[in-house]
C-alpha cells in the first residue's frame, strides 16, 4: 500500500499511526482521563508527521505548509502542557483542546488526501472546491468543534489509565 522505505511512505505511515493513536486519546479526554501509552504515540507521531511534511520539494509557501506549521505549534503546546506543566491549572484544559485540535488537523488532511487519491472521491470533487468536499470537511469541523468543547469541559481532573 504505502512503502515505508520511501519518504512519502514513511510520512504516510506516521500520519496513519498518529490518527489511529489519536482516537483512544480523544476517547480518554472525553471521559476525563489520559491514556499514557497512546498519548505518547499520538503526540510523537503527530509531531513527526507535521515535521516530515516540510521535507517534500516545493516552490513557495503552500497551504500544506501553513497547516503543517499550525499543527506543529498545536502539538508542541499539547506536549508542553502534558509533560512540562504536568496538566497544572489552565494547562489541563489547554492540553485537552490542543490534543483534540491536533487530531482534527490530521483528519482534515486525511479527508483532503482521500479526495485527491481515491478515484470515486476525486470524481466528486476534482478541484476540491465542489460541494462534496466542502460538506465532508464541514461535517468534520462541526463534529470536532463539539468534541473539542466537550473534551475541554470534561477533562477537569486527571486520571491516568494504562
Amino acid at each position: 500500500m504505502f512503502d515505508p522505505t520511501t519518504f512519502v511512505g514513511f510520512h504516510t505511515w506516521l500520519s496513519l499511526i498518529a490518527i489511529a493513536a489519536g482516537f483512544p486519546v480523544a476517547a480518554g479526554l472525553l471521559n476525563g482521563h489520559i491514556r499514557p501509552g497512546w498519548t505518547g504515540i499520538f503526540l510523537s507521531t503527530a509531531f513527526a508527521t507535521s515535521a516530515t511534511g516540510f521535507g517534500f520539494p516545493f516552490n513557495g509557501l503552500l497551504p500544506s505548509h501553513v497547516i503543517g506549521g499550525v499543527a506543529l505549534v498545536i502539538v508542541t503546546v499539547a506536549g508542553y502542557a502534558l509533560y512540562a506543566r504536568r496538566l497544572g491549572g489552565v494547562w489541563r484544559r489547554a492540553y485537552a483542546i490542543t490534543a483534540m485540535l491536533s487530531l482534527y488537523l490530521l483528519l482534515f488532511v486525511l479527508v483532503a488526501q482521500l479526495f485527491q487519491k481515491v478515484p470515486a472521491l476525486r470524481a466528486l470533487a476534482p478541484t476540491q472546491s465542489e460541494p462534496p468536499f466542502a460538506i465532508a470537511e464541514g461535517v468534520l469541523l462541526v463534529v470536532f468543534v463539539a468534541l473539542t468543547w466537550l473534551a475541554g469541559r470534561r477533562f477537569t481532573t486527571y486520571r491516568a489509565l494504562a
